[in-house]
């Protein structure tokens, strides 16, 4: 007789894989790098990744946007920093919901583009948190009419923290003891070492400039500790005199560079 060929219910996606194997392989994927996956299990990573494939293309196809209010927006490197994607997550769900190649506005073009494919529309975004490239509030101004702009504060922090370390890098030109101190100064004092935070004990009992800077930085992230928006808005007005009166000039562009985008802070 013949020969017939039944595909059983507990078969993955993948010929040879079973609906448990699968799943074994999706979560160790969600906490580890597929190279790792692949040595762990012993399939190849060409295997592994077709799988993911088609669990993504599942994912996609059952993908509902209809619902999708606030949106945030990132910009990450890959191929050691030669090529740029942006990452559009859902802030209410706190999941990545779409990733679009490159880092311009075209990306958010992109975004409403699968937004209206799946069930969404470019009106129904209200809220947009992203960093200050202007690419993105280009992007944004023009293809969400409805958003409103909110910069994230770990990219602002991000933009201070580079402005201290530009203080702290010309200081240490001609003050030895800052040298070797880059992450004491950078660090949150919750993070730091007890070596690195009596290190920077010592320092703060001198005068130097970086410890002012250093100063303007912890006092900006209080700023969020703010009971209200009224006091929010008093304490920044006051930070920012406070910065662009300090006669350090990466704290004055920063400063500036902020009140440049003052509504959206």
């Amino acid at each position: 007789g013949s020969v017939k060929l039944i595909t059983p219910d507990w078969s993955g996606k993948l010929s040879g894989f079973t609906l448990l194997f699968e799943a074994l392989l999706l979560q160790l994927a969600i906490s580890m790098p597929v190279s790792k996956v692949s040595q762990l299990v012993g399939v190849s990573e060409y295997k592994i990744w077709a799988m993911l494939d088609k669990y993504v293309e599942q994912a996609l196809s059952e993908q509902d946007l209809s619902t999708i209010e606030q949106i945030g927006i990132d910009e990450t490197s890959i191929a050691k920093g030669h090529s740029y994607i942006s990452l559009f997550v859902d802030l209410y769900q706190r999941r990545t919901i779409h990733i679009s190649e490159g880092k311009g506005s075209d990306t958010i073009c992109d975004f409403v583009a699968h937004l209206t494919k799946q069930n969404g529309t470019a009106e129904q975004v209200k809220e947009v948190s992203c960093d200050m490239s202007p690419a993105f509030i280009k992007g944004v101004s023009e293809s969400l009419p409805e958003a409103k702009i909110t910069f994230d504060k770990f990219h602002i922090l991000k933009l201070i923290n580079e402005a201290v370390d530009s203080v702290r890098r010309t200081e240490a030109k001609t003050n030895p003891l800052l040298k070797g101190n880059r992450y004491t100064v950078l660090k949150n004092d919750a993070n730091l070492t007890a070596k690195q935070r009596e290190a920077k004990s010592s320092l703060s009992k001198l005068n130097l400039k970086t410890m002012r800077a250093v100063s303007m930085r912890e006092t900006f992230q209080q700023l969020y500790s703010s009971p209200d928006l009224f006091s929010f808005e008093q304490a920044l007005k006051r930070w920012y005199f406070w910065a662009t009166h300090s006669q350090l000039s990466p704290m004055i562009k920063v400063a500036k560079t902020i009140k440049k985008h003052w509504n959206g802070v």
